[in-house]
């Protein structure tokens, strides 16, 4: 049985819409949640950009799903306070925090002053990041000089079972990459035939646990309208790496965007007034074996959505059960 979970999009709605949002999710049967993490929205329509952290305490709070959060250590966060975030989300809910760390993209980053990095050395500090934030879960005093620098860190206040650590994917070297160190994969939908080739990747390369895919979908009763929402909001997201990684601004994607046609948002967006296209789709994620799919849907008003899903697609996907918790004891 899949977890289908609700993904929620700071970029693009309210902190406070967002937590209504995600509690309409759990009434309605989603079983699981995530969120971004950014400091600004892909473009200047979106216009959001809720703190993450602030908003995840009240969600886990206010609701009973898991729940897993996308970001990116080394450069806007030190890798020190983000141990101490996920130690203190993961010690107050046990069992129901995960978090995907990854290399980021510049229009979050750059705000720091510091220079962005070649895709090399971003990964580089990733993986410093990694074992100084896994160090830190397991209580360990930590000092590391390299690409990030830490002083004789501690945490404190620790969760009984550490949170488990996702590595975030869109390519199949970074799905290898993050074999090494993860303890799931977390994925966007993508060509089938690429899919395959990542989970083949990192299931080859020694990676373990749970493979997540988080699907953009935009639904409407009238499809011109499924189509419009999604090229208003998220044609800034069609752009493969590394031109995503390295546009610094909401207004160099607008600008990069300004060409992409309505059909173009279909390759990057499940666009389809039938709820049933829908299901199919879904299911053939579930065949090529994702345990838990997190639904994007790219518009910002999110009840009318979240009902039509919850009333016909969640259970013809069998959808009837709360989701196991996500932490992987160590």
């Amino acid at each position: 049985m899949p977890v289908i979970g609700f993904h929620n999009s700071h970029e693009q709605v309210h902190p406070a819409a967002l937590l209504r949002a995600v509690q309409h999710a759990e009434e309605v049967g989603f079983t699981a949640a995530m969120c971004s993490d950014h400091l600004t929205p892909w473009n200047p329509r979106q216009g959001e950009s809720g703190f993450a952290w602030s908003w995840l305490g009240a969600a886990l709070a206010t609701t009973s799903l898991p729940f897993g959060a996308v970001n990116a250590p080394g450069q806007r966060y030190h890798p020190v306070i983000i141990a101490q975030a996920i130690a203190t989300l993961g010690a107050m809910f046990p069992g129901r925090f995960w978090v995907a760390l990854g290399s980021g993209e510049a229009m979050n980053e750059h705000v720091t002053g510091d220079k962005w990095p070649r895709k090399e050395l971003r990964d580089a500090r990733l993986r410093e990041c990694v074992d100084v934030i896994r160090a830190l879960l397991a209580g360990e005093e930590v000092s590391h000089d390299g690409l990030v620098t830490v002083d004789r860190a501690k945490v404190y206040t620790l969760p009984e079972q550490s949170p488990a650590l996702i590595a975030p994917a869109v390519s199949v070297a970074t799905a290898r990459n993050g074999a090494d160190w993860a303890d799931g994969l977390v994925t966007i939908n993508q060509p089938h035939d690429k899919l395959r080739e990542m989970i083949a990747a990192y299931r080859d390369a020694g990676g373990r646990g749970t493979l997540a895919l988080q699907v953009h979908v935009s639904w409407d009763p009238d499809p011109a309208k499924a189509l419009g929402m999604a090229h208003d909001q998220w044609r800034s997201n069609v752009f493969p790496p590394p031109l995503c990684w390295d546009l610094d601004s909401p207004e160099a994607f607008e600008q990069a965007s300004a060409h992409v046609a309505p059909e173009d948002v279909t390759e990057a967006v499940r666009v389809s007034a039938d709820l049933g296209q829908h299901t199919a789709w879904l299911q053939e994620y579930v065949e090529l074996g994702f345990d838990q799919i997190y639904l994007h849907h790219v518009g910002v008003e999110q009840q009318a959505f979240l009902d039509a899903f919850g009333s016909h697609v969640l259970p013809q996907l069998g959808v009837t059960v709360p989701a196991p918790a996500v932490a992987v004891p160590r």
